[in-house]
């Protein structure tokens, strides 16, 4: 394919000189005429394993050229790549300045091309900025319609610097936001044959992605960090510490505990934060990402109180209340906490939890509901039906199937999912239905 990328920093340079390797005829575009003219002198403008010896050689064979005119690089080419910086502003926004600029010269260029190009945004941009900032710039300068005269595309970057010639070659994982088949198509063509699997997603969730990806790493490093801090302070071996932490690949490294869903409870994880966090106090160790958690977990917590308020309706059902599945253990139940701050705040609520039964209740779970939750006999109903007779709006914390099954659809009871209900998707379009977060 003929292929013009735009930017010429870490990822235009590395994704212009593999995409040359590959077989492309690449046009390299910068505003930076010393950029420009070290590529076509054969040499890198940025320091990076292998980059050299791989501009030297696609630009010898001309695979690879640069220019300062994005008229030129327009009219020569198909795929246009979009690598611009987009930096952060003094109140940490993101600056969109150069993605603008650079989306509107292109636009201009190919209102006089004709003929169908696809532009693809390979910059890092918050979820919208494509579809309600971009797009519009393109359609106003071509004079087109984006999916039928132009295609447009969001292809997020997982390059390292410092190994961006190897990971460009053995991705992670490529993602594809695509406003329409056809610019898919594209963009998965100048990829064909590269390892890694292949996410063909909307425009906005490839945007997400990448957001979605910097943001763990940042808060893995912090984790590690603080973590190892509270060790040491302690007279642990950190290291130690976490190769065994790292050697467990069902919940530790793994897809465990990754899915947005209501808040977490029990026995464990809130008594053993607050331990570690006040360890760290005593040792004088700061730790506020770990000392930042439960008020997370809490703040998550009163987002479902917030959709229920926002209903106007005054009759709650809670499906659930014990914090795991399958189980009578009410301990710091996140579902003991909503049903406390609702009955709090004088809702008229009803509870079914097919595992609680107060006469059934005894030692650390009957003192717990006692002390935050005295009320609950009162609360507890005796069937699904019972619940739904009652409530205006059902809060769904529990899989119990007769739960699922008995869910009615439409509008009447309004259904609050805290634990994304396995048909979501479907009732993601009925007028009765909020999601948490989703």
């Amino acid at each position: 394919m003929r292929v013009s990328v735009f930017g010429l920093g870490y990822v235009g340079c590395v994704s212009a000189a593999c995409l040359a390797s590959m077989g492309h005829e690449v046009i390299g575009v910068d505003v930076n005429q010393v950029k420009v003219d070290l590529v076509n002198d054969g040499k890198a403008p940025v320091v990076e394993e292998r980059i050299g010896e791989l501009t030297a050689d696609v630009v010898r064979t001309g695979a690879l050229r640069a220019t300062t005119d994005v008229r030129e690089a327009i009219l020569g080419s198909e795929v246009s790549l979009i690598c611009v910086g987009t930096p952060s502003e003094a109140n940490g926004s993101l600056c969109t300045t150069y993605l603008e600029r650079v989306t509107e010269q292109i636009g201009t260029a190919l209102a006089e091309r004709g003929g169908r190009h696809t532009v693809v945004f390979r910059s890092t941009m918050l979820p919208g900025t494509c579809l309600n900032l971009l797009l519009p710039i393109l359609e106003k300068t071509v004079g087109g319609t984006a999916g039928v005269d132009l295609g447009v595309a969001v292809n997020p970057e997982f390059l390292r610097e410092g190994t961006s010639v190897r990971d460009f070659f053995d991705p992670p994982k490529t993602v594809i936001g695509e406003l329409d088949p056809g610019s898919g198509d594209a963009v998965a063509a100048l990829y064909e044959g590269l390892p890694g699997e292949v996410f063909r997603v909307p425009v906005q969730t490839a945007e997400a992605i990448k957001y979605a990806d910097n943001a763990f790493h940042g808060l893995k490093i912090g984790f590690a960090n603080e973590l190892g801090a509270v060790c040491q302070a302690l007279g642990v071996d950190p290291h130690q510490v976490m190769d065994v932490f790292l050697a467990d690949r069902k919940l530790n490294v793994s897809p465990a505990y990754l899915r947005p869903g209501f808040a977490f409870g029990g026995s464990c994880l809130p008594k053993d934060l607050r331990s570690l966090v006040h360890a760290a106090q005593r040792a004088d160790v700061s730790v506020p990402i770990l000392s930042h958690v439960l008020p997370s977990n809490s703040a998550h917590l009163q987002r479902a109180v917030e959709l229920v308020e926002r209903t106007g309706k005054r009759r709650v059902g809670l499906f659930g209340l014990s914090f795991k599945p399958g189980t009578d253990d009410l301990r710091e139940s996140p579902l003991v906490e909503l049903a406390e701050r609702l009955f709090g705040k004088g809702y008229d609520l009803r509870i079914y939890d097919a595992n609680v039964s107060l006469s059934r209740l005894i030692g650390a779970n009957r003192e717990y509901i006692e002390t935050r939750l005295p009320h609950l006999a009162q609360l507890l109903a005796d069937s699904v039906d019972e619940v739904l007779e009652h409530a205006e709006v059902c809060l769904v914390g529990t899989k119990d199937p007769a739960v699922l099954a008995a869910l009615p659809h439409g509008d009447d009871p309004v259904i609050v999912d805290l634990i994304r209900l396995p048909d979501a998707e479907t009732r993601r379009t009925e007028p009765g239905y909020m999601g948490l977060v989703w």
